[in-house]
This record gives C-alpha cells, sequence and structure tokens, in this order.
C-alpha cells in the first residue's frame, strides 16, 4: 500500500497505538479538491511585491525596418566612447555585430574583428573563435570579444542562436574575455 494512501498512527487515550488505516477513495477524491483550492488561496499571500530584479546588460539588434525615418525625438545614432564603459560602448558595439551579420558574411570571425576595428575597438584587445569545427564543418556559433577595462564586450552570431547577441561581461582572471580555445588574430 503506497505511503500516501495511509493515514498516520495516533496514539490512544490509554497510551497505546492505533494501527494505521487507509484513507478510501471517495474521502481522497473528497480531499484533493479542497486542498488544492487551499493551496490555490494560500499562495496568493506572500505579504508584499517582490523586489524587481535588474535585467541584465544584453542587447539584440533592432528589428530591420523598410526605410527608417529621422525623426526630431529619435536618439543620436551610438558612437565609440574611449573614456566610457563597457556598458556605455554596448550600443555601438551591438550596432556594429548587427551591421556585419545582416551582410554577407554572418559567421565570420575575421569580418568581425575588421569591423570592430574599423570602429574604433582596440584589435589588440579582441579574440575570436573557430569558423569551422574540429572536423571542417562550418561553426554553429561563434564568439568575439573587446577586453575593455575590467569588462569584455562579448557577441555571438551564428544559425544556432538566431538574431546576433552583444552583452558586457567580467573579464578573466588571465586577461582575456573568452574561455577555451581562440584563434590568433594575425592578419
Amino acid at each position: 500500500m503506497p505511503r500516501w494512501c495511509r493515514r498516520p498512527a495516533r496514539e490512544t487515550a490509554a497510551g497505546g497505538v492505533r494501527r494505521i488505516e487507509r484513507v478510501s477513495r471517495p474521502a481522497g477524491r473528497l480531499l484533493a479538491p479542497v486542498a488544492l483550492v487551499a493551496l490555490l488561496a494560500l499562495s496568493g499571500c506572500t505579504g508584499g511585491s517582490p523586489a524587481p530584479v535588474p535585467a541584465p546588460a544584453t542587447t539584440a539588434p533592432p528589428a530591420a525596418t523598410a526605410a527608417p525615418t529621422a525623426s526630431a525625438t529619435s536618439a543620436p545614432a551610438p558612437t565609440l566612447s574611449p573614456e566610457g564603459s563597457a556598458s556605455d560602448n554596448l550600443p555601438y558595439f551591438a550596432q556594429v555585430v548587427a551591421t556585419v551579420a545582416a551582410g554577407s558574411t554572418p559567421v565570420s570571425g575575421r569580418a568581425y574583428i575588421d569591423a570592430l576595428t574599423q570602429a574604433g575597438f582596440d584589435k589588440a584587445a579582441m579574440q575570436v573563435t573557430q569558423d569551422e569545427s574540429t572536423i571542417g564543418n562550418p561553426a554553429e556559433s561563434i564568439e568575439f570579444s573587446v577586453r575593455w577595462g575590467d569588462e569584455c564586450l562579448v557577441g555571438q552570431v551564428g544559425p544556432s542562436i538566431g538574431a546576433p547577441v552583444s552583452t558586457v561581461l567580467p573579464g578573466l582572471s588571465s586577461g582575456g574575455c573568452l574561455i577555451g580555445q581562440t584563434r590568433p588574430i594575425d592578419w
């Protein structure tokens, strides 16, 4: 007999113990909805609203439009801010990443490194993963990064992840940004 079908043993007035009895099916069927209603009623009693959780500093490129129009209320295009933090430069980094991803070589590490260098990021502070797997197949995704002080601007693109992803992550104690094998940027 399963444990949930038994009533717990109880002491009698004479100090003896009553034997375990089974809960009848009709009684179990009656208790289940009552327990469910009680659980649902009590689940709303949390004592206040939960504290808001800050969103991570991750950006995906905005959806492409056929013909963007300038308006007086539109924000200025992001630019490189050499004195700014990694978070300050994330919108610019994400814009460069989105531009390359929309081009003819969306999963080419060199294309991202060249575009980021042309946009003003320090090539010596960059890392990139391989474009191909160890057996020569195209990579499902590639990652690239730019070390910015103690933090890193990291991008990931590829057919396995959908839209390009750009984020700010803490830098590694080794001085790099990406864990695992990266390829030399020797061009």
